[in-house]
């Protein structure tokens, strides 16, 4: 029995026997579900031999009516979706670059029974050593980077950012070098100055779409290295 078909008979089981009729004329998960493995096999892109990446962070955009419908359910549809993701990839042999995250979004331009998906690859990002900063710390700090949903505190004397894993923040994108590159951190009367360091990167450093070597950021700047894109955000105080 395929992924599909496993999938459809479990939620049928949870909603005991009411799935036809309540998705007759709107969106049904299993739909879903399909679409989301077409996702995967369509945007698959091989970086190296043996090596195909594939989106790991999805968004599901559905109609106010099925959404309300589809979330009413009782069940954590996001996770089955997830499930349904991981194991699509796993039979097909492709590779994440981090964690697997299916997300449900209301659009009200959406009329019933259409969706939208979109999907991305999102890298798993981490610090030396596995110690993630404390809320207490994000607090603290002068300002941040924004990346793939986690805030990383920017204190002086800076950061090295890269695939390796000696970085201080290390960036599991295929796009981005050992040691791509380096925020410096210099701070003028309370106020942080970033200074953006490219590291002789294979691919480049980008900031708000320029190829750069050296340029010093302010709050709102856009870094792209590899397919991650990071925003710097500065806190007023």
């Amino acid at each position: 029995m395929g992924i599909i078909n496993r999938f459809e008979r479990r939620l049928e089981g949870v909603v005991t026997g009411a799935f036809a009729k309540a998705f007759r004329a709107n969106v049904e998960p299993v739909e879903i579900a399909s679409h989301l493995e077409r996702e995967l096999d369509q945007s698959a892109a091989v970086v190296t031999r043996g090596r195909t990446i594939v989106p790991n962070d999805f968004h599901v955009e559905l109609s106010t009516t099925d959404y309300d419908r589809l979330a009413g359910l009782g069940v954590s549809l996001a996770s089955e979706f997830a499930g349904i993701v991981q194991e699509h990839a796993a039979q097909q042999h492709y590779t994440f670059t981090g964690p697997v995250r299916v997300e449900l979004e209301r659009r009200d331009d959406l009329a019933t029974g259409v969706f939208r998906i979109r999907g991305e690859v999102a890298a798993g990002v981490s610090t030396y050593g596995g110690q993630e900063p404390t809320t207490a710390a994000i607090r603290r700090a002068a300002a941040f980077l924004e990346v793939n949903g986690r805030r990383q505190p920017i204190v002086a004397p800076g950061l090295m950012i890269g695939r390796s894993e000696d970085c201080d923040l290390r960036i599991e994108d295929p796009g981005v070098s050992r040691r791509h590159a380096e925020l410096r951190v210099t701070e003028a009367h309370g106020v942080p100055e970033i200074t953006v360091v490219d590291l002789g990167s294979t691919n480049g450093t980008r900031v708000d779409g320029h190829r750069v070597d050296t340029i010093a950021v302010h709050d709102g700047a856009r870094i792209t290295i590899g397919n991650t894109t990071m925003t710097v955000v500065v806190v007023e105080r």
